[in-house]
């Protein structure tokens, strides 16, 4: 990358500075324990800072090299290598699971396409796939658990956000039309990590990377989206050997960024390319219309928050028009995308200001709470931009 100062990139030092004081204040007054922090713009790092504790119970200080489990931000690195799939000619999305996955077929998921695992209008449940605890991480276990259960909605009519489900069918999908007998994770590590040389990001947590892993804990109690108990139990479940392709990466600041700008540049990075400008244009491309995503109808009790779109392109969440909480931010620009983990996680790309922003933390907060954290801290890296 170019060696370029932050205000040779157009931001104004003062301010991005100010991103990080009020991540330490925040930190400071326990509302969650610590973050990493990574701007970029036009492909080159204006900031990578990390605040607070990677573990506060033990003292041990943040770190930039740190990693992270990915909780849902994992989604959009699975949903792209199914569109690296579509693009081989390998699946379509208007394709039937049931024709890949014979089995799936089955209890209202006959008609279910990929397009609509994508957006999340299959109508697959909420929770976690129907298998004991110890056979979360098991792929072959989840799938068959998830062909054997109904629709929670009817496919293609509202947006059910599915928090385990949809991904590990995507990942099973694009598992079988690999032609031979290969795993996810080998198929992840093939064709994404090792080409973008993200060498800090694996399906599972590598052996190699174990140790610089932060702990997942909860900040919160009150009811949410999710248990808190469930979140720290997905944590566990990440072990060396575990695909769970709709949270559980590990990943570093550094390697997202690395991610993201793949994406700004039109699905290529360093030579080597991923997607085509077309796809990127259909995930930055509203697929949801003004369907509003359900996961939310529990805020306009908690919070008295009215309803909004859900926004999503191909695979990812999108900014779109209108002031409503956001995790992008209500500066950024309509076209914006990018994707989140519950409490925790998020990353997003403006490809109109040619920016990035990237935020992993430690301590899990509500996930209505996390979206106007993150609406705070991305007005901030907006605001800083001033050329």
């Amino acid at each position: 990358m170019t060696d370029l100062s932050a205000e040779e990139l157009g931001f104004d030092r003062a301010r991005l500075d100010r991103i990080g004081e009020v991540v330490s204040r925040d930190i400071e007054q326990e509302m969650y324990d610590g973050a990493v922090l990574c701007v970029s713009r036009g492909g080159v790092t204006a900031m990578l800072e990390a605040f607070g504790y990677a573990d506060r119970a033990s003292g041990t200080a943040m770190e930039a090299d740190r990693l992270f489990i990915s909780l849902s931000m994992a989604k959009q690195l699975t949903g792209v290598v199914a569109l690296n799939r579509v693009e081989r000619g390998d699946l379509s999305l208007t394709m039937k699971v049931a024709e890949v996955i014979p089995e799936f077929g089955c209890r209202g998921k006959e008609h279910i396409t990929l397009y609509q695992l994508l957006t999340h209008t299959a109508g697959l449940q909420l929770g976690p796939p129907p298998v004991s605890p110890e056979k979360m991480g098991n792929l072959e276990a989840v799938v068959a658990g998830i062909c054997d259960s109904p629709v929670e909605t009817v496919p293609g009519t509202s947006v059910h956000y599915s928090a385990l489900c949809a991904h590990a069918i995507i990942a099973e999908m694009v598992r079988r039309v690999e032609g031979q007998n290969v795993s996810f994770r080998e198929i992840m590590q093939r064709d994404l990590f090792e080409p973008l040389g993200m060498q800090e990001t694996s399906l599972g947590r590598r052996a190699d990377l174990a140790s610089r892993v932060c702990p997942v804990v909860a900040r919160y109690a009150s009811e949410g989206l999710f248990d808190p108990a469930g979140i720290i139990g997905l944590d566990m479940l990440v072990t060396e050997t575990a695909e769970i392709p709709a949270g559980g990466y590990v990943t570093s600041a550094g390697d997202m960024n690395i991610f993201a700008n793949m994406l700004l540049n039109g699905g290529e990075w360093n030579g080597v390319r991923i997607l085509s400008p077309a796809m990127i244009n259909l995930i930055m491309t509203n697929q949801t219309g003004e369907k509003v995503n359900n996961i939310w109808s529990y805020t306009k009790a908690t919070k008295g928050w009215d309803t909004f779109p859900a926004n999503l392109g191909l695979g990812f969440f999108l900014r779109g028009e209108g002031i409503f909480p956001h995790w992008f931010g209500s500066m950024a620009s309509p076209e914006s995308f990018g994707g989140m983990g519950s409490g925790s996680t998020m990353f997003w790309v403006d490809p109109d200001k040619d920016l990035t922003f990237v935020f992993l933390s430690t301590g899990v907060i509500e996930d209505s709470d996390h979206i106007l954290r993150c609406q705070r801290v991305s007005d901030l890296v907006h605001a800083s931009l001033v050329s």
